[in-house]
């Protein structure tokens, strides 16, 4: 196999690939920025341009989701975290990339591996966060996973949902309408409007935002979440270790123009500044933030796949096995089973 050995902190962007899918990773800021399938003509990426195209697709909140105290904005924290706003040293070759990046304000440095196996319609990830300091402390990560248009537009969402929470929000007029009702408790997919009915949350909606959070099915060890072109026949997902990321944060942009929506796995419900995931402590009984103990490394570990879908109408559970991922609609009689060689069920 050629090998290309690069390095290209100074290049914005690098490929990696196999021989089904592309994927292109950003050296500043360090996004997934798209990820497509070789046996598409059309190209078609799920993943979400960002506001004015920048690229935004999949990205890291590390340490922090959302904003932060007034003290860590003074200290110069920035919002979700420093790891997206950096440069990241990268070296790749063909079908494997590896790239670091230190946080001076929190002290850690993040080390991450991403690889394609050939034969295989799945993305590896593997993090590791180290701490530099010498005491143990609270951190807040989160895995930013971000559709859009023009997927987003035909697409449904499933995931692995235990209870869910609709985001506590002022009444106040926005650019764009709040759907569901502010602080209530539910059960996917079936959500609280602002005006009483239920909606379902699996389509996107139409003009307005969506802001809510599921918490992972907790008799599960893997987590997952799906979007599926219902009209292109393509399905997307997540698959993540429910004891590193057991929440996911469900965020919908839906104006008139090009829609996006957050499928956030990660350690925190809400994209809440750190002090606020501590005193909240744990949400149906599930804690809202993670220990990163003193002078120590942990990880953070998950799967894209990306698979054509014929024949499914939705995601009714998505399970890693010993070397393949299986994806089930169990109400169409659908079945798909990708090679996943370094998947593990253990």
């Amino acid at each position: 196999m050629l090998t290309m050995a690069l390095f290209l902190a100074a290049t914005p962007s690098v490929t990696v690939a196999n021989d089904k899918l592309e994927l292109t990773v950003m050296t500043d800021g360090g996004a997934l920025s798209s990820l497509v399938r070789k046996d598409d003509p059309a190209r078609t990426n799920p993943l979400w341009e960002g506001f004015g195209g920048t690229g935004r697709g999949h990205f890291t909140c590390v340490d922090g989701f959302g904003g932060g105290s007034a003290e860590e904005k003074a200290a110069g924290l920035p919002g979700h975290g420093e790891a997206h706003r950096l440069p990241w040293q990268t070296q790749a070759d063909r079908n494997k990339l590896t790239q670091t990046v230190k946080l001076p304000v929190v002290q850690e440095t993040l080390t991450r591996t991403i690889e394609l196996v050939d034969g295989e319609s799945v993305v590896y990830v593997h993090n590791q966060l180290e701490s530099h300091l010498g005491f143990d402390r609270p951190i807040v990560w989160a895995e930013h996973a971000t559709v859009g248009s023009p997927f987003l537009e035909t697409a449904v969402v499933d995931l692995s949902a235990g209870r869910c929470h609709t985001r506590p929000h002022p009444t106040k007029p926005q650019d764009l309408p709040r759907r569901l009702a502010s602080d209530r408790d539910f059960i996917w997919p079936m959500a609280p409007s602002v005006t009483g009915p239920m909606i379902d949350l699996r389509p996107p909606g139409k003009k307005a935002i969506d802001h809510l959070a599921c918490q992972v099915d907790p008799t599960r060890k893997w987590g997952w979440v799906t979007a599926l072109d219902t009209r292109r026949k393509l399905l997307v997902g997540w698959v993540f270790l429910r004891e590193q990321f057991p929440w996911v944060q469900n965020w919908g942009h839906y104006p008139d123009g090009k829609l996006a929506r957050g499928l956030e796995f990660s350690t925190q419900p809400f994209d809440i500044p750190r002090r606020e995931a501590v005193q909240m402590k744990e949400l149906f009984g599930t804690p809202t933030f993670r220990w990163l103990p003193a002078k120590s490394t942990i990880e953070g570990r998950y799967l894209v796949f990306y698979t054509p879908a014929e024949g499914f109408a939705r995601v009714d559970d998505v399970r890693v096995e010993e070397g393949r991922i299986v994806v089930e609609d169990r109400k169409a009689g659908k079945t798909i089973t990708l090679a996943a060689s370094r998947a593990s069920a253990k």
